[in-house]
Order: C-alpha cells, then structure tokens, then sequence
C-alpha cells in the first residue's frame, strides 16, 4: 500500500525554481526514482535506471541534489491530487510562498489534519531529504500520511513553514516559520472551519504548534482533538493542559513501537516510536500514529454528541 501510488511517477524534465531560473533537475544529475519510490543511479549511455543507489561527491553536489529533490516532491504533489494555494496573494506566484491540500478551494470542512515539517532545508511535502535521497520516496515525503488521513475522511494542510524569503526578501506573512503558520491558520484554516482538527508535526514542527496553540487558542480548545509529535522538540512551558490531554510525542528510542515511555501533566505523552534515527521517526511510526487519532477522534466525537444533547 505504501508504495503504490509511486509506482507510475514520471520522471521530472523540466522544472523552475521560484525565482523563475531554470535548475538542475533529478535527471540532470543522473538519478531517477524506481517504481519503490528509491532513487537509484542512470546509466550514463542509455539513461536507463540502474539498482546503484546514490553516491556521495561532496556536500555541495549533495546540497545541489536537494534542491532537485525539493522540486521533485512539489511535482510529486501535483501529480497525486493536491493543490497549491499561494500567499500573499497581491504578489506573483513566483514571488509568493505556497502551501499544499487536498481541496482546491477553502469550503467548510468537516475533518482536517495539518501537517507541519520541521526546520532547515525541507519544504512543503518532506520530512527529510537524506531519507528520499537514500532510502525512498515513501519514508522521506509525506504522501504515505496524505493517502491514510484521505481513507480517513481527512482533508489535508501541509504547511511550508520554511518557505521564507524570495530574492534575499522575507516573503509576506512568511517571513519566519510560525509567522507562515500565523497566515495558513488564518487564510485557510479558519475559514475552512473545519469541526474536528488533527494536527501531524515532526521536530522543530512541535514548536510551531505549541506556537499556534498559544496564538489560537479557541480554536484548539474548542476544535483540535489530537497532535501527535514525532520527535518534537517542543519544551513543556509550551504546553497547556489540552495540549497534554490531547497529544503525543513519538520519541527516537530503542524500546519497541509505541511503548509509553513517561507521563506528565506538563508535557504530552510521550511513546517509542521504534526507532533510534530522528529523520525516520514520522515513517516508523505512522500506523500506530494514526490509530492515537482515531482514538482521539471517537472520544472527541462523543463529547460532541453529549454537548448537543
């Protein structure tokens, strides 16, 4: 199931970075991606793939990759449904900063879930280069999420909360990570009004949330019904009492999956999330994950019930 809306992927031919200029694309550098999701080596004579997986040259060539890669995952997104919503909406696309979703306009919303990156070099529909680089599509991008919220009933908001600045300029409402997040919560969550709001975030995404939830706080009490960490870096001044009633953190540890691991009534709850690689936290992690929000989800919705009795 993981892998099988990435078993048809094209490959990416011509791509432009937001400034307009042209970039190098995976193919340029002489990768493509299997039908795994693996990027794997091209033969340099018949520019089919190969089984040789990536090989290092050095961090600028690395870092160089990386960049191919971030427009290959918004291609990737394009290509699997979801659309892109850009912002500030007074200035060109190429100018702008954007997020992604399942929905193509804002409309009122029953279930939502957010989704929240961490900090560096990621952008909207990663959880970690190194991982699309040498493991696969599926662990590295968070399609395999998008796919188990949508047979859930979820609408989906993945934000770009590192999506800054255009041309050394702070980008309108982006300028920083939770001021992105400020303008997705306000230009698309709100008024999306959704009932029920779950929220996904991983590492510095933590932080972004408690941020929100400071911000926000109406609309967490009164709507969000479940945040589930991985390997957040959160600290627990940030977080309030629905904060820890509602939450999880899936933590790096060499304990099997989701064995709790401590409680408190300052911090969420934290669990293994069977494994000791922070990048892989969110993959490792995701069924056992999804099952904390459906949990959550029936206990919020009878709460519902009972206020409307």
């Amino acid at each position: 199931m993981r892998s099988s809306f990435l078993r048809k992927v094209a490959f990416i031919f011509s791509i432009f970075s937001m400034s307009g200029a042209a970039r190098k694309t995976v193919k340029d550098f002489g990768y493509g991606f299997n039908e795994n999701g693996r990027l794997r080596q091209l033969d340099s004579k018949t520019g089919e793939l190969t089984d040789k997986p990536f090989q290092f040259i050095d961090q600028s060539h690395y870092e160089d990759l990386g960049d191919a890669i971030t427009d290959y995952v918004y291609e990737l997104m394009d290509q699997n449904g979801l659309t892109r919503h850009y912002f500030p909406e007074s200035v060109p696309k190429d100018k702008a900063t954007f997020i992604f979703s399942t929905f193509k306009e804002v409309k009122d919303i029953d279930k939502l879930m957010v989704i929240i990156h961490g900090s560096g070099v990621v952008r909207a529909g990663q959880w970690a280069r190194s991982l699309i680089i040498n493991d696969s599509l599926n662990s590295g991008t968070v399609l395999p999420y998008v796919k188990l919220a949508q047979s859930r009933g979820y609408e989906v908001i993945i934000t770009n909360t590192n999506d800054n600045y255009r041309d050394n300029k702070a980008i309108e409402g982006s300028g920083s990570p939770e001021k992105h997040a400020d303008s997705v919560w306000k230009k698309f969550i709100q008024p999306s009004n959704p009932k029920k709001i779950a929220i996904v975030a991983h590492s510095y995404g933590g932080v972004i949330t408690t941020h929100l939830a400071s911000k926000f706080n109406d609309d967490f009490t009164q709507k969000v019904f479940a945040v589930a960490f991985t390997d957040s870096v959160h600290g627990s001044r940030g977080i309030d009492r629905h904060l820890a009633n509602v939450g999880v953190n899936f933590v790096t540890s060499t304990a099997e999956l989701n064995k709790v691991l401590s409680k408190s009534e300052r911090d969420v709850e934290r669990r293994s999330a069977g494994t000791t690689k922070h990048e892989m936290t969110s993959y490792k992690c995701m069924e056992k994950l999804f099952e904390f929000v459906d949990e959550k989800e029936i206990k919020f919705s009878g709460t519902i019930k009972k206020d409307e009795m």
